[in-house]
């Protein structure tokens, strides 16, 4: 996966948190109870998190094309899109059975960050020093 993808995703998936958390801030203000509202702003902060991630890994591949980086951004893509998209669903239609899709995703977040610590790892001890 190209950097370029990844820094297109990064920001698509920005996009998406900035307009969830608008829209759970105003339009859902008084239609959620408190417990769902807080699923929601879960999915939103973990959305954030992992979009910032997500940015930091494209630039990481630019400048290293580590399979490492690549994993971590497909990790991080598919891990919001699972967990951060469930508790969306969740929140928004009270689908409870959808809640074992979210620790899926939660699951594939930690492998992206392992990837992640792995690429930058490498990729440090292997670069020349100024």
């Amino acid at each position: 996966m190209s950097a370029r993808v990844l820094l297109c995703c990064a920001a698509l998936s920005g996009f998406v948190a900035v307009a969830m958390g608008a829209f759970g801030a105003h339009a859902l203000k008084t239609v959620l109870s408190a417990e769902l509202a807080a699923v929601y702003r879960t999915a939103v902060d973990y959305q954030f998190y992992h979009t910032l991630a997500l940015l930091a890994v494209a630039l990481l591949r630019r400048e290293q094309p580590a399979t490492a980086f690549t994993l971590a951004g497909g990790c991080f893509m598919l891990g919001t899109l699972l967990f951060s998209g469930s508790l969306y669903i969740l929140a928004l239609s009270g689908i409870h059975w959808l809640g074992a899709v979210t620790p899926i995703g939660g699951g594939l977040l930690l492998v992206g960050w392992l990837a992640l610590a792995w690429g930058g790892y490498r990729w440090l001890t292997t670069a020349p020093t100024i």
